[in-house]
């Protein structure tokens, strides 16, 4: 088996010669001489058995737990047959993130679908098409809000500080400020957000539930920040949405939040999706692809790309945002999980995270030693004391086939959804008191 070779050497100076060059120096020859490598410290190729025993060794360093109980961001649902069975078809799967996504109809049609989907989960009036993820969408969601005399945006401490991060890049290469307002018995401080909105203030940000799993008083924050002449946006953990006020109820103006919970897997981290929702006053400040519908000549229904001059592909300096495309692939899984599970489904699922976070809660809490940290009510994430140190409780869990919650600050991060079967919270438990004895 050979190696795969890009260019050959007599392509490479008919290349140059085109060019009027001689060699490949005279080409790099504006690059300073101590910035160019000469040989690059690469092994020998491998063939495709070789690569593939290679990639099979890493592999078994992996570590697969069948009980977690983890989130913070990323969480571990059911994922119906049918999901995968939809979306590995290779018309969807070749067509990951479509550059130009005017030349299929399917194509459309889907990412119509999904915002239709998207506008019905979280309350709101139109959905782009996504954005790459959760933390981008919220940014993006900051810069939408941008007016000539309103730029500040104000960012509850009591969000994902990944989404925060993300947030605080954003606005720091654009000079936006941001004011971080620290959590309050783990929730956002009603009364500090309040005092930091003043007449600079673009919009406020926070998450329903928050990143240590309470709920928020929603509708409270959004008539807060609509009184005092500002946006509000709201990020959701979608499965939440089939038991709790929705952004449109609560009066938000923007709704985003991560899609990785309808029907991605974790996958080490991605690829997911970021949804992006608003009202219909804020629809021409959305970034990225809207696909509306329309019929064709014949009269039939049709689809298309639609309000394309906010995007930075037809007018770059008046663009909304440099997004030009989107998570194609993962927002039709994510219409397809929805389409599956149909809002009883959702409902149910929610339900059942929340009881069973409940049930959790409390026969950890009977071990001595292991106490609520935030009492407010909660959906199927909450924080908890350990007797010992959280980074040694997680490490001997893991030891015997658990991924435990996510060690922060206050103790350790629990979550727990329809996947932990009332046997698996129960050793969680029973391992948890031979850990904390």
């Amino acid at each position: 088996m050979g190696r795969y070779i890009p260019a050959s050497d007599q392509e490479r100076q008919e290349m140059l010669k085109s060019m009027g060059l001689s060699s490949i120096d005279q080409l790099y020859a504006a690059v300073p001489a101590q910035m160019r490598v000469k040989e690059l410290n690469l092994p020998a190729g491998l063939s495709e058995l070789e690569v593939r025993q290679v990639m099979e060794e890493m592999a078994q360093k992996n570590t697969q737990f069948s009980s977690i109980f983890r989130g913070a961001g990323a969480y571990n649902h059911y994922i119906p047959s049918i999901v995968k069975t939809v979306t590995s078809k290779e018309e969807f799967v070749t067509a990951y993130t479509p550059y130009q996504a005017e030349l299929s109809q399917g194509i459309l049609q889907s990412i119509f679908e999904y915002q239709t989907m998207i506008c019905e989960l979280t309350g709101m009036e139109v959905s782009n098409a996504s954005v790459y993820d959760g933390g981008s969408a919220a940014a993006e969601a900051v810069m939408m809000c941008q007016e000539r005399k309103r730029s500040k945006a104000v960012v509850s401490g009591a969000v994902n500080p990944q989404v925060l991060t993300t947030i605080e890049t954003y606005c720091s290469s654009r000079s936006v400020p941001v004011q971080v307002i620290p959590a309050k018995d783990g929730k956002t401080d009603l009364e500090a957000m309040a005092a930091a909105i003043d007449d600079t203030t673009a919009c406020i940000y926070f998450q329903q539930p928050n990143f240590y799993g309470q709920i928020e008083d929603g509708q409270g924050l959004c008539q807060m920040a609509h009184e005092k002449g500002c946006k509000a946006i709201m990020g959701v953990n979608p499965i939440a949405m089939g038991m709790l006020q929705t952004p449109g109820e609560c009066g938000a103006d923007i709704a985003v939040g991560e899609g990785q919970p309808l029907g991605m897997s974790l996958a080490f981290g991605g690829p997911y999706l970021g949804f992006m929702a608003s009202t219909q006053a804020m629809m021409r400040k959305l970034p990225g692809r809207i696909v509306g519908q329309t019929t064709d000549a014949k009269g039939n229904r049709a689809f298309v790309l639609t309000l394309q001059a906010r995007e930075q592909h037809i007018r770059r300096e008046k663009a909304s945002s440099n997004i030009c495309s989107n998570q194609a692939l993962c927002a039709m899984t994510a219409a397809v999980y929805l389409a599956a599970m149909g809002p009883k489904g959702l409902a149910e699922c929610a339900h059942q995270c929340y009881n069973k976070a409940h049930y959790a809660q409390e026969k950890l809490c009977q071990i001595p030693g292991v106490s609520l940290v935030y009492t407010g009510p909660y959906f199927h994430e909450f924080v908890t004391t350990t007797p010992v140190c959280s980074q040694t409780v997680t490490q001997k869990l893991a030891e015997k086939g658990i991924l435990g919650g996510l060690p922060v600050e206050e103790g350790i991060l629990w979550c727990v959804t329809e996947q932990n079967s009332k046997a698996q919270i129960d050793a969680l438990v029973e391992a948890m008191k031979e850990v904390c004895a």
